[in-house]
């Protein structure tokens, strides 16, 4: 687990959840940001805390359940980081 917790370069590991912060520049793209997450998270059965602010996207995830960081929240951090990218979104590293 933790070899794929440290290949998630955008992701920091903290109290039992990965965190990262994404700088979309505007609250307009942020927003579009959240609905694509939205959409993974949905699919995915998964769901992140998230916080709007201009002019950045802050994401928790944690399996609640586990008490703990799971395949769950790597799988959707990966996805989550890929949509940055699709969105031209950088993360705060």
């Amino acid at each position: 687990m933790q070899d794929r917790i440290d290949e998630l370069t955008q992701w920091q590991s903290a109290d039992d959840a990965l965190h990262a912060r994404f700088l979309t520049g505007s609250f307009v793209s942020g927003v579009r940001f959240i609905n694509a997450i939205a959409d993974a998270a949905e699919a995915a059965g998964h769901h992140p805390d998230v916080d709007l602010r201009f002019p950045h996207v802050d994401i928790s995830l944690t399996s609640h359940d586990a008490g703990s960081i799971t395949d769950k929240d790597i799988d959707l951090a990966n996805e989550i980081s890929q949509i940055a990218r699709d969105q031209g979104i950088d993360a705060e590293i």
